[in-house]
C-alpha cells in the first residue's frame, strides 16, 4: 500500500468505532507503578496444556466461529493453565513483547464494532495485534481491508499496575488510517485485564467484565 500524498489527518470529536478490549470512558487514574524486570518463581504448564488451547482456537477467525461448547472448553484449558501462572505474573519481562490475538471470547472486545457480524461483512481483519514495550506502554493495532483499501486501527496506551495480576491501560484517542486518509476521534479510555497466565509463548488474559483472552508470541 503506497500514496504518492501525505495522509490527511481529520479528528472527530465523537468515536463511532471502538477497539480495544472492554474500551469504555475514563473515569480515573490508578497511580502509575513500573514493571520490574525479575521474572517470579512458579511452575511450568504441561506443553500439552498449551498445545491444546492453541489447537481449540486455531481457524476459529479468534473464538468467532466456535460454538458454545468449544468456548466453554477454551475456558476449562485456560482455567487449567492458571494453575501454572507465576507469581506477580505483571512484574515479569515475560509479558513485554509483540503479541498477535488469537482469541476472545466476546467477539466484539478485541476489535468493537469491526467484529460484529455487520463489521466483518464489511471490513476484513488481516490481523490484530498487541505490543507491550518497556517499561509502560501498550500499542493495540487491528489491520484489515476494506473496498480494496489496506486500513488500520491503532491505540497507544500506558500501563498502570494495580497488583500482582491485574493492570490497567490508558488508551489515547483511536487513529485510523484507509488507503492514503488517515484521521483521529473520539476521546482517552481505559480498559483493565487481569494475567491469568504468561510463559514464553502464550499469553491468558481476563477483562473486568469477564472476556477471556488468548495472546501468542510473534517471533
Amino acid at each position: 500500500m503506497s500514496a504518492s500524498a501525505a495522509p490527511t489527518h481529520v479528528r472527530f470529536s465523537s468515536a463511532a468505532l471502538a477497539l480495544a478490549a472492554l474500551r469504555r470512558p475514563r473515569r480515573r487514574c490508578a497511580p502509575s507503578v513500573r514493571c520490574s524486570l525479575a521474572a517470579a518463581p512458579g511452575l511450568r504448564a504441561p506443553p500439552e496444556l498449551i498445545d491444546s488451547i492453541l489447537a481449540k482456537v486455531n481457524g476459529t477467525d479468534r473464538g468467532v466461529l466456535l460454538p458454545k461448547d468449544g468456548h466453554q472448553e477454551v475456558a476449562d484449558v485456560a482455567l487449567q493453565l492458571g494453575k501454572y501462572c507465576i507469581d506477580d505474573p505483571v512484574k515479569s519481562p515475560l509479558i513485554f513483547g509483540e503479541w498477535e490475538v488469537v482469541y476472545c471470547s466476546v467477539p466484539t472486545s478485541p476489535g468493537g464494532l469491526y467484529r460484529t457480524p455487520l463489521g466483518r461483512l464489511i471490513f476484513k481483519t488481516d490481523e490484530m495485534v498487541q505490543v507491550v514495550e518497556a517499561p509502560d506502554v501498550i500499542r493495540n493495532k487491528v489491520s484489515f481491508s476494506v473496498l480494496g483499501f489496506d486500513g488500520a486501527v491503532s491505540l497507544k496506551g500506558k500501563l498502570n499496575v494495580l497488583d500482582g495480576k491485574w493492570i490497567q491501560v490508558i488508551f489515547e484517542p483511536p487513529e485510523v488510517k484507509v488507503g492514503s486518509l488517515g484521521f483521529q476521534y473520539g476521546g482517552e479510555s481505559e480498559v483493565k485485564l487481569e494475567i491469568t497466565y504468561v510463559d514464553e509463548k502464550i499469553r491468558l488474559g481476563k477483562g473486568s467484565r469477564g472476556s477471556l483472552f488468548v495472546f501468542l508470541r510473534r517471533e
